[in-house]
């Protein structure tokens, strides 16, 4: 039997309901503006990013990546990056471009931020803290970039259980052929903890009407 347009939308893992939470990962001015960390692809990207946070803002946890306040801090490997990226300190950069950009700053409340100071937003308990105050179960995943922090994000939900679900048409990245070596990873290497989908495909799978009761 032929699939229907409805079949064809539908997740492989069913639809969505309120356990689900939409992670949106380092949308923040130090990469949407023109910085040396500038991620071309974020303006793109941003409408589909904010259509889903504004559908969900209530169910929305944002990450933020907070750079070292000052050249050289931090250890090890850090240390390191630090002083290689001093431009990119909080000193020099001001503390506005660590902020949300401002469509989706709007949404916080009742949306939150989470911050953290490495690529995982894994390693402090913001993040756990936020998901557990909404029962989460899955994690719709957005934001940039593909091949760094929203690949730590995944990998620790993965290794938490989480169902995950990436919005395709909704993360970003700074390098096309990483953005799309991770996609093809994503696919193929992870077919049984991942779903990707679109943005429409996920808010048409995603019962609202539920969350508005409550």
């Amino acid at each position: 039997m032929a699939a229907t347009p409805a079949d064809t939308d539908a997740l492989p893992n069913g639809p969505l309901d309120e356990t689900a939470v939409h992670v949106c990962v380092d949308m923040q001015n130090l990469f949407a503006r023109k910085t040396a960390w500038h991620t071309p692809w974020m303006g793109r990207v941003l409408p589909r990013v904010l259509h889903l946070a504004s559908a969900v803002p209530e169910r929305t946890v944002f990450t933020r990546f907070v750079p070292a306040r000052h050249p050289g801090e931090g250890r090890g490997c850090w240390k390191r990056y630090w002083e290689r990226w001093a431009e990119m300190t909080v000193d020099r950069l001001g503390e506005e471009m660590v902020e949300l950009v401002p469509d989706l700053a709007a949404l916080t409340p009742p949306g939150t931020v989470v911050d953290k100071t490495v690529y995982s937003p894994w390693m402090e308990p913001g993040l756990e803290n936020a998901l557990r105050a909404r029962r989460a179960e899955t994690l719709v995943i957005t934001g940039g970039e593909t091949d760094v922090c929203v690949l730590a994000t995944v990998l620790g939900a993965v290794d938490r259980g989480y169902r995950i679900v990436l919005a395709t048409d909704a993360v970003c990245s700074s390098s096309d052929e990483t953005h799309d070596a991770m996609m093809t990873l994503y696919r193929q290497r992870f077919g049984q903890q991942l779903e990707v989908a679109t943005t429409d495909q996920i808010l048409q799978n995603w019962n609202l009407s539920e969350l508005t009761k409550r």
